[in-house]
This record gives C-alpha cells, structure tokens and sequence, in this order.
C-alpha cells in the first residue's frame, strides 16, 4: 500500500510540476514577451496555480490523501484547459463570449484606452493562440496525470 501512496504523490508532484511550467510560460510570454493578457488569460491562471501550490507543496503535508490530492491537480489543470478551449472557440467565432471582455467596446473619438480583447488573437504560431496551446498542453497534462493514476490503482 505504500508503494502506492508513493506513486500518487509523484503523479501529484509531477502534474503540479507541469501546471507550474505552464504558468510560468505565461508569465515568460507576459514580461518577456510582451504579450498583454486578457481577463479569460487570467482565467486560465488560477487553476493552473491551484494546480501547482496543491501537487508540489500540498502534497507534502497530506500524504495520507495522495490519490484525491492528485485527482485535484489533474481536476485543475482539466479546468484550465476547458477555459482555453472555450477561449479558442470564440476566437475562432464559435462560441459566443462574455461581453465583459468580448467585442470592441473601444469608441472611436473617445480617450478610453481599448483592453484586450479576448476573443481577438494577440499572439499566434501555427495558426494557434496561446489560449489553444494552453488548452491542448492542459489536456496532455491532464491526461498523462489520469493515465498514471489509473494504472497505478490497478497495479495496486
């Protein structure tokens, strides 16, 4: 059983670990790169933080509750990614989004500074927004972390 318990803290580090790569590639893209956030950015944000403070300090004091704090992470991390995905479909005209950060509500004539709009494409590669990216690097994630889980409950 403690063969077990062990696996679901290094999943929990690891997807923990990956979240705050991710994180940390925002910010890199924010102050480095100069690529000015939207609100849905920082959306995505905060789970993937959860995400990080959860599986690579939390974990150090609930080892006892390894797999749920594991299934946390991954939950978080899922969570991010679904809002990059929600944040790719308006971008791509799909989806409609909320007006507070959708649509130009910038009015010509007027001194108001325009705010990033969140469903206009800042930054691109391949085509791809970084909210796409951080959807599909949020699945991956997710998916590799659940993968581990469940084989380790079944090796169990």
């Amino acid at each position: 059983m403690r063969q077990a318990s062990l696996r679901a803290e290094t999943v929990a580090r690891g997807v923990g670990l990956g979240a705050l790569a991710l994180i940390l590639g925002a910010l890199g893209f924010q102050y480095i790169g100069g690529v000015v956030p939207c609100e849905m950015c920082h959306w995505q944000r905060w789970p993937h933080i959860a995400a990080a403070i959860i599986g690579l300090i939390g974990i150090a004091f609930a080892r006892d509750k390894a797999r749920a704090l594991a299934w946390t992470v991954i939950a978080l991390v899922l969570v991010s990614g679904l809002i990059g995905l929600y944040q790719s479909g308006m971008q791509w005209g799909f989806l409609p989004g909320p007006t507070a950060c959708s649509g130009h509500r910038f009015v010509m004539g007027s001194t108001m500074v325009p705010e990033v709009q969140c469903d206009v494409v800042t930054w691109s590669l391949f085509g791809l927004s970084l909210a796409t990216y951080n959807a599909i690097f949020s699945f991956l994630l997710a998916g590799l972390g659940s993968t581990l889980l469940l084989k380790e409950k079944n090796a169990a």
